[in-house]
């Protein structure tokens, strides 16, 4: 058996984004995908002072319109990374894990000398899987050299990566369900499933904010908190 997922590399992503990668065996960064603006490639939320949330923000390098992931840089004065330290003061109020997460989120940004997106996420994801003890191999699409000749739809750039792959199994998250076709992935012996996320609500000492950034979760459930809610998921049959 082998289970694989694939996810465009976010920034710090949301809870659901790593029940993925917990629930597979193989993760595959998905970083020959065109880069879309607005998306969640180079910014995410956390809460802001007074309630609410905000965007945490990788500046870009200007770019094509129709550039791939992998060929978008960041700009090149980091001042974005102190900007984001101080975006995350105010949880020292409210938050009981603030000092080991500002830690770790500091330690992550400053550490990563890396200029294009997709490898300053890819580091994002390989140091926060060994900080929350999740044990699977990752993946970068533009390394693998796969054949997408064959694509025809949204929903089979998953399939043929899934075959080259040699998969039996591909997870997607449960919202992008109506992309795939179940005949063509059970044509090529691969199970369709999809994860659907319990709700997951913490407190934040203030109006919860569902859906907000790893870091978020971490400051308010610490490493271990935030481990057991990775479990909090089921996996279904596309025939459902």
């Amino acid at each position: 058996m082998k289970t694989i997922a694939i996810m465009q590399p976010y920034f710090f992503p949301y809870i659901g984004y790593w029940q993925l990668i917990y629930a597979a065996d193989y993760f595959v960064l998905f970083d020959d995908a065109q880069y879309m603006r607005h998306g969640w490639v180079n910014r995410n939320r956390i809460l802001k002072p007074g309630g609410g949330w905000q965007y945490i923000l990788v500046p870009l390098k200007k770019h094509a319109v129709t550039e791939s992931i992998k060929n978008v840089h960041a700009h090149p004065d980091k001042k974005w990374k102190e900007l984001i330290i101080g975006q995350l003061a105010h949880y020292k109020k409210k938050a009981r894990h603030f000092d080991e997460t500002n830690e770790l989120v500091r330690e992550i940004l400053f550490s990563n000398n890396e200029q294009s997106i997709a490898a300053i996420n890819f580091a994002i994801i390989k140091k926060l899987c060994a900080y929350l003890d999740i044990k699977k191999e990752i993946v970068v699409s533009s390394e693998q050299n796969f054949d997408y000749a064959d694509v025809s739809d949204a929903g089979e750039w998953a399939l043929r990566i899934a075959e080259q792959m040699e998969a039996t199994e591909y997870i997607n998250p449960a919202a992008g369900a109506a992309l795939f076709n179940r005949e063509k992935f059970s044509s090529s012996n691969i199970k369709l499933t999809f994860l659907k996320p319990q709700e997951i609500v913490y407190s934040q000492r203030c109006v919860f904010e569902p859906s907000l950034s790893i870091i978020d979760v971490l400051m308010f459930n610490g490493v271990e908190g935030t481990k057991d809610l990775l479990k909090n998921y089921s996996i279904e049959s596309s025939d459902k």
